[in-house]
């Protein structure tokens, strides 16, 4: 039987970066390989946090790289096949040429278990792969598991075969309930998220023998393990934990997720970045926009330079034209304004947890 790979991949944000100390410290008996795919257009933090991790966990993180033989870097590579065509939220040729192509190649058909830094507090799935041999774990969630295999394993179909395993299972003073959550059929008014939910408050590392038994019967990677040590995981972490695990580490945060003071019409907003990924990303808000252009003005000339023949980054505007000064006035307005509403909505009034909310917005293979 061949060697199941575990693989985990930093992408220069915050969560990946965290994930990757908390799985080596935790399990440590995971044999894990890192990487990370580069574009060339990423930001300097983000190749600091690269080798500050390196430094710290004692490892070799492989930097992946499409167009390995190109002249060019990546990102200018295939802008050059595309014929100019920017990439955008409808065309994301970026992330399948520079992000997942390059990580399926570098995985090719080995049974690979990649470990994803979706937190606690999101409501989104991530990079799910279509290929057989890549199964998805998610080890911040209350749910480990991706959602086609809790889409098999909760299924109506296979009821009876769940119940069956469930037998062997210790529940504690929750098998009854178990088994009478299990039997229960998916339908309109008892959802598969609810399903799940209410299994995961039985008891988790019951629920994840239950999908570790039944994922023996399938050609998911872990199938083929004997034991899993995230089957013991109860843990939750969310945004907090994860700027926690990164200063207690001496690894720290990215330097664009600090806080940066501007002022406007007498009152002061701060702005920052909210993501990894290129220094151009289409999915950047105009606000963060503002701050490449004021923080570093070089790379947003940068950006400028690819914008030809009807190209933009952010639709209907472009970047010659956020630049304006009445422009960059209006959006740092509106953004200040719109602090002040989710303030008076009693949500945190803090930059960091507004920018936060855009982080689903986007590539979850870029961005987790």
């Amino acid at each position: 039987m061949s060697k199941i790979r575990h693989v985990l991949g930093i992408s220069g944000g915050k969560d990946s970066a965290a994930l990757a100390i908390y799985i080596k410290s935790k399990y440590p008996s995971l044999d894990l390989e890192f990487y990370s795919s580069d574009t060339g257009k990423e930001l300097d933090e983000t190749y600091q946090l690269i080798q500050n991790l390196e430094v710290y966990l004692g490892i070799k993180i492989n930097i992946l790289k499409g167009a390995e033989n190109s002249s060019e870097v990546p990102f200018d590579h295939f802008l050059k096949m595309y014929g100019g065509y920017l990439p955008s939220s409808n065309v994301r040729w970026c992330t399948k040429k520079l992000k997942l192509e390059p990580f399926e190649k570098y995985v090719g058909t080995d049974d690979v278990v990649s470990y994803v830094g979706i937190r606690g507090d999101e409501d989104r799935e991530g990079y799910i792969s279509t290929k057989k041999n890549i199964q998805s774990i998610f080890p911040f969630r209350k749910n480990i598991w991706s959602e086609d295999v809790i889409a098999k394993a909760l299924s109506n179909q296979n009821i009876e075969q769940i119940i069956s395993y469930s037998k062997n299972i210790d529940f504690g003073k929750y098998q009854d309930k178990a088994t009478q959550i299990i039997s229960k059929k998916i339908d309109t008014s008892f959802t598969q998220k609810q399903k799940l939910n209410a299994l995961l408050d039985t008891d988790i590392k019951g629920f994840n023998q239950l999908v570790f038994d039944f994922l023996k019967t399938t050609e998911y990677p872990l199938s083929k393990e004997d034991s899993f040590p995230l089957l013991d995981n109860e843990d939750v972490l969310v945004r907090d934990d994860i700027f926690r695990i990164l200063e207690e580490s001496g690894v720290g945060v990215p330097a664009y997720y600090n806080k940066i003071d501007f002022d406007i019409n007498g009152k002061t907003g701060q702005y920052s970045r909210s993501r990894s990924g290129c220094f151009f990303c289409f999915y950047q808000q105009k606000i963060e926009w503002v701050w490449l252009y004021e923080q570093h003005p070089d790379l947003y000339k940068k950006a400028m330079e690819y914008e030809k023949d009807g190209y933009t980054w952010a639709q209907g505007e472009s970047l010659e034209e956020l630049i304006q000064p009445k422009r960059m006035a209006q959006i740092k307005e509106e953004y200040v304004k719109r602090m002040e509403r989710k303030a008076a909505k009693n949500k945190s009034p803090y930059l960091i947890d507004i920018l936060d909310e855009e982080e689903g917005i986007g590539c979850a293979s870029c961005f987790v």
